[in-house]
């Protein structure tokens, strides 16, 4: 009965404030640290990986597409190269930072239009998860449930854990539901917490249908730009406890 929650952080950049990173980390288990390509700057980044470290939350990379005007969640189409270039470029900034904070990135999950697009790519995914092996085989690839970026990981022989999202709808597919339509984002914290027990005691996705996908299930994101994201983890964190199940890392739950 162990459970990941993890929160995208690090998402400020120079003046411009995102989200409330020290709150989130005092509740969530893994932080997926932006790495300058569609959020986050050399200091935002040295500043959260110190953070996560002195709250004892395991680090990750979260490479995008570059494209901070839009936050990364921009479809973009680049060839399998580029991609790997640009994955192991972040995620190499940012172990160079862990280090000199006497850390360790353990796990890559990429973000925003990149990670939505490898969910459905098979080649885009597989890209993804050839960058993260080429780095370090003992990387954890964060990659959503049912997925192909979560299968790309298995093929490349990758440790992977399965995520879903609390603050999300699910399509009848296990994708899910594009931000624009009605639904698609949970802000009552009540409802988010009932989303992940339902999906917690069906053994998977359940989506917007009510349509089961049974899944594996290692860790919970939680979107630090989402409104009211620290009452939410708060509340999901015990809701979780009193159901039973234990926070835990990633390494912890995967191993290494």
């Amino acid at each position: 009965m162990k459970i990941n929650l993890n929160a995208d952080l690090g998402e400020s950049f120079g003046a411009w404030k995102m989200g409330e990173d020290e709150a989130l980390l005092q509740v969530v288990r893994s932080a997926n640290i932006a790495c300058g390509f569609h959020a986050g700057d050399p200091l935002v980044m040295r500043h959260t990986v110190r953070s996560a470290r002195a709250a004892g939350v395991s680090l990750g990379a979260h490479p995008a597409y570059p494209d901070l005007q839009g936050f990364g969640r921009r479809p973009m189409k680049l060839a399998p190269a580029e991609v790997e270039a640009i994955v192991i470029y972040q995620v190499g900034a940012l172990a160079g930072v862990a280090a000199a904070e006497g850390g360790r990135v353990t796990h890559v999950k990429p973000h925003g239009a990149l990670n939505n697009q490898a969910c459905e790519d098979a080649a885009l995914a597989d890209a993804i998860a050839r960058a993260v092996r080429a780095i370090d085989r003992e990387l954890i690839l964060l990659a959503p449930a049912l997925s192909e970026l979560y299968r790309a990981g298995e093929r490349a022989g990758l440790r992977v854990a399965a995520e879903v999202f609390a603050d999300r709808a699910y399509t009848d597919d296990g994708l899910l539901v594009p931000r624009g339509r009605p639904g698609a984002v949970i802000h009552d914290h009540a409802e988010l917490v009932a989303h992940v027990l339902r999906m917690l005691e069906a053994g998977g996705i359940v989506a917007q249908s009510g349509k089961l996908l049974p899944a594996t299930m290692d860790s919970i994101c939680v979107h630090g730009d989402t409104l009211g994201a620290v009452a939410s983890a708060r509340q999901l964190r015990a809701a979780l406890e009193a159901a039973g199940w234990q926070l835990a890392t990633l390494p912890e739950i995967v191993g290494g």
